[in-house]
Order: C-alpha cells, then structure tokens, then sequence
C-alpha cells in the first residue's frame, strides 16, 4: 500500500509519466499478466514506441539559466578576490581562468542578483505549481525497493536543499562581510562558496545518470507549461516581480544605511601628538569603519577605525584611532653576518612583505562611492594587458576614467613618528619605464606619491642577481653602533614584538656615516641596524601633510592637518560629498584591511 501510494506521486515532471517503484521481491505484480511489466514482457520483440523527447517549460529554463550566468559570475569573482588571501592555493588553481580588472563590482551585483533569483525561482514554482519538483516526499524512495532512477532522482532532491541551504548562507555571510564582519564569518562565506561549486559539478552528473544527454538538453528544449488547478496567472511575471524588488530592496537598504563623517567646527588646531583630548575632537561625531580581511591583527586581519574631522578656518584636521595590538617600527632592519649584512625579510622581493615591516594606515578621499575604493582596485596578476604587472601579481591601482583619488600614507618609520604623513595619489596608470616592463623594478600603474619629495631613503641596495635572500649593499653604517643599538631599545625580532615607546628604527645623518670596510669591520658579528635613513626634508606636494601619533593599550592615535585647499594638482579640495575610505596596515607592506561602503564627508 505504501509503494502504491509513493508511486503515484511521483513523476518526471517533464512528461508526467509516472516513474516505477521497482517491484519488491516475489511480488505478484511482476508475474501478473495484465500488468505493465507483463505487457512490457509480452511485447518483446515488437517495434519500441518512439520515446518523447524531454522538454521544459520556457519559465523554469529563463530563470534557470539567468540563475546559472549569476551564480557562475559570483563564484569566478569570489575566487579571483579569494586567491588574493595570504596562503591562499585552492582559488589559485583556477588562475588562468579567473577574471580579472574591477572585480568588486561584479561580486556584489551578480550577489544581489542571486539572491532575487533565489526568491523568484521559489515564487515560480510555488505559483506555477511545481513546488513537487523539490518536495522532500521523493526522498522516501531511497528507503524503499526503487529503481536507481527514482534514487537518483531521489538525491538530486537533497542536493536541491542543500544549494539552497547554501546560497542563503552565503548570501547572509556576504551582507555581514559587505558591512565590515570578517574573520569566522569570511571562512563561512568560503565554504558554502565551495559547497555551490560542488553541486553544480554534482547536480550536471545526477542529471546525466538520471536522462542521459536528453535530461541535460531539456533546458534548451521548451514546451508551454502545464496548467493545474489552483495555479496562478502570469506565474512567470510575478516571480520577476519578486526578483525586482529584492534587488530595489536592496539597493535602498545599502544606500540608506551608509554613514556620514560629519566635520566640527572647530577655532583651535589641535596638537598634533597622539592624544585627543584637544577642544576640535571634544566635539566632533565619530564615526566608526569596520575594517577586515587584511593580514596580521591577531590573525583576525580586522580592525574598527575610528574617524573624526574638524575644520578650523582654512584647515581640516582629522583623527583617525585604530586597533593594533603590537607597535610595529621595524622596516627591514639589516643584521650583520659572518657572510655581509643581510635584510630581514620574508617576500621584499615582490614588494609583499609581511615580517619586518612597520605599522601604516591609509586614507583616501574620492568624488565616487564606486566599489573597489572608488573604482580604483583592480584585481589579477596582469590587470593591464597592455602594461607589466605588479611584482607581487596581486593586482594594481589605478583608475579608469581619468579621475583622482587623494590618498594619505602614515608610515611608522618613515617619518610618521617624526612628524609627516605622505602624500599620494591614484590616478589613470602611467608608461612604464625600461626597467619595469624587464621586471627589475616595481610597477605601480596608477598609484604614486605628489611631485616634490621625501625624506626617507632605503639604507640598503640589493646586490645583482639577488632576490633579498642573500646579502646587500649597505648605505651608511652606524657612526657609534653602541648609540644606536641604545637607540633602537630592546631587539625583539619576534613578528609580533611590540617595539619600545620612543625607540629609534632610522638613522638620521648626523648619526651615521657612509659605507666602508674599515667601518665596517669595527661592528661586530649579529650588530642590527635601521633599514631607513633621514635625510633633507619634505618638499613639494608631497609635503602637505602635518601629523602626530601615537600607540597606547592596543590602539594607534593619528591626527593629521592639512589646508581645506592646497591648490596643488594631485590633491583635491577639501568639500562636502567627498567618501572616505580607511585601511590598516600591520607591519605588512600592501596586505591592509578594507571594507566595502565608505563614509560620506558632510560639512552641512
């Protein structure tokens, strides 16, 4: 009674003929003679009757395929931003195939756009009365005596669930990671994203034992659909309806939602050390940017920013206060061995450092709130075809449009502690020069620093032939290694050793000496010294920028000032309407963190 009652119900949905429970053992129905089987027996060696071709109806093969383009465009771009992870090998299997250039953009629509088709495919089958297609009644069969098609049949229902299960996951950990959530929530996102994967490759195998090449090509084949009792009008019209709104729901939730930097008026600058107890920050509005996917911050990779600007007549300050366990001042120290001296590192040579490296943090102002920090991130190793890639073959800034990103670098131990903040900018990528299409030299494309020039220099040079991993040419020794060693305050190479308050990892020039053997054979074996030298001064545009820092109890202070208007060409105007974006960099030289929507400046 049971095995009728099963059978009955279930059916191709294609042709709605009825696929057959097997008999179960010593049956009388297999034996019978006016039943199917024995028909089927007696009709041996008889022509077969010309088998219906397998067809769909035009609603589910629209949706499904719209559905399949959404699904394949977030996984292809979800694996070319996952194998830019540090340690990151399984997206990296798929390189030559992944995409590559403005991926951010991608990634969220065709998100948004699986979403809404989520829910259109489910008001289709629920108005259009083929919610049986997914019914986990057909599961019973693999308990029961069936034939390995209505199993499979049977399994392909579970695996349905299991998409679903699946794509709302991913769909809930993507808006939390859209919001600023990483660390669990971006390795939960990761799997289901592998889970998806999986069924696809699954789901084309079931369907292929289930009907052969016929089952696969039914969704290329329609037929109008069936029409039974209770069915809604225009089902396929109110499933796309459906599917709009989720996307209008969307797009308004995320617009209305982003915050504002709201800048004080302020009568007094502040001072620029480190400590917002200043009358501009008293009453400013924070405001408050999670950050996430960077590298380091104890191994979470993610730190909340927190903003706060201020005008003062023709000056805008800003604090901005960041987690960050470890102070990190250390920039590729150079210790001295039986071999020469040798620079700490662990990828220099790809300008991917991620060891011995000091602490930075980034802001960029932008007239677009574009994905990828105003449209200006672009992934790959080769996003330019037509110019050299970076040495890391990560990807590259630039922007498209001829536009100009304002961008602010704090380095720790390249003058941020002494006072400067530098000033840079992305913009339409430049000609590379000789040495950086033959690789030698590092290609930036679109990101550089303003004209004029610093006062930091690199206190080493890498020997010919060599890829950091031997010994270097050092500039300027010490002029007393006893001083300087005092200095530099306790030595812990440890990656995440937090260094000493106050301590001194650059030399200025009055404290050292240029290179010479007989210099160098005063210092003993296992001397460290500063990877960083002083020299001159800031100048240009590149010196805009006035700053203070500061590290206390697991968090950098920074303020920076700097006028409303500076007039130069690779800055812009300081107005309302500009976006914000942060990054944290710990001790690592381009893994920083990010987040998805920036802060809108507001004057007003």
């Amino acid at each position: 009674m049971i095995a009728v009652c099963v059978e009955s119900n279930l059916t191709d949905r294609v042709t709605e003929r009825t696929l057959d429970l097997t008999p179960p053992p010593n049956s009388a129905e297999r034996r019978a003679p006016g039943s199917q089987h024995g028909r089927a027996g007696q009709a041996s060696g008889s022509p077969e009757a010309p088998k219906a071709v397998v067809r769909s109806d035009l609603g589910t093969i629209l949706l499904h395929w719209t559905l399949v383009v959404a699904i394949v465009a977030s996984l292809v771009t979800g694996l070319r931003l996952s194998a830019d992870a540090e340690g990151s090998w399984f997206a990296k299997l798929f390189e030559p195939i992944l995409p590559q250039g403005e991926i951010w953009t991608w990634h969220y629509l065709s998100a948004v756009f699986v979403l809404a088709l989520i829910f259109a495919y489910a008001t289709y089958m629920s108005a259009a009365r083929l919610k049986r297609r997914i019914s986990s009644k057909k599961i019973v069969v693999l308990s029961l005596p069936a034939s390995n098609k209505l199993r499979i049949a049977a399994v392909n229902v579970i695996a349905y669930w299991i998409l679903f299960a699946a794509v709302l996951v991913l769909s809930a950990t993507g808006v939390l990671l859209y919001l600023g959530h990483g660390g669990l929530w971006v390795t939960v996102h990761y799997v289901s994203a592998l889970t998806v994967l999986t069924y696809i490759v699954a789901h084309v195998v079931l369907h292929y034992f289930y009907g052969g090449i016929a089952q696969l090509l039914r969704l290329f084949r329609p037929q109008p659909l069936r029409q039974f009792a209770g069915m809604s009008k225009h089902p396929l019209m109110k499933s796309l309806a459906i599917g709009g709104v989720v996307i209008a729901g969307a797009v308004v939730l995320d617009l209305g939602t982003r915050g504002d930097l709201y800048v004080n008026q302020a009568s007094v600058l502040p001072e620029l050390d480190g400590v917002l107890d200043d009358p501009a920050w008293r009453d400013a509005k924070p405001a408050f940017v999670r950050t996430h996917q960077g590298v380091g911050l104890d191994d979470t990779g993610e730190s909340t920013v927190e903003v706060r600007a201020a005008q003062i007549g023709d000056k805008i300050a800003f604090a901005f206060r960041w987690e960050d366990s470890n102070r990190s001042l250390k920039r590729h120290p150079l210790v001295k061995t039986e071999a020469g001296w040798r620079m700490l590192n662990n990828r220099a040579d790809i300008s991917d450092e991620t060891a011995y490296y000091e602490d930075k943090f980034s802001v960029a102002f932008s007239k677009t709130d574009a994905f990828g920090g105003g449209d200006s991130t672009h992934m790959g190793p080769k996003p330019l075809g037509d110019k050299p890639p970076s040495l890391h073959r990560r990807g590259l800034h630039y922007t498209t449009d001829g536009s100009l990103i304002d961008v602010w670098q704090w380095k720790a131990a390249r003058g941020g502690m002494l006072g400067k903040v530098d000033d840079m900018w992305f913009g339409p990528p430049l000609e590379p020069s000789e040495a950086q299409v033959a690789g030698t030299k590092r290609y930036s494309a679109g990101y550089g620093a303003d004209e004029g020039k610093s006062f930091y220099v690199y206190n080493y040079k890498k020997q010919a032939g060599s890829d950091y991993g031997g010994t270097v040419d050092v500039l300027r020794l010490p002029a007393d290694y006893v001083k300087t060693a005092s200095l530099m305050g306790t030595v812990d190479l440890a990656i995440e050793a937090t260094d000493d308050a106050g301590s001194q990892w650059w030399m200025f020039d009055a404290e050292s000496v240029p290179y010479s053997p007989e210099k160098d054979a005063e210092i003993p074996v296992g001397t460290i010294i500063p990877g960083v030298l002083i020299t001159g001064e800031y100048l240009g545009s590149r010196a805009d920028l006035n700053g203070g820092a500061k590290w206390q109890d697991g968090y950098w202070t920074l303020e920076v000032v700097r006028d409303m208007d500076t007039g130069n060409r690779q800055d812009l105007p300081m107005e309302d309407g500009l976006f914000v974006w942060v990054s944290v960099f710990d001790h690592n030289q381009t893994r920083h963190t990010r987040h998805s929507r920036p802060v809108r400046l507001t004057f007003n």
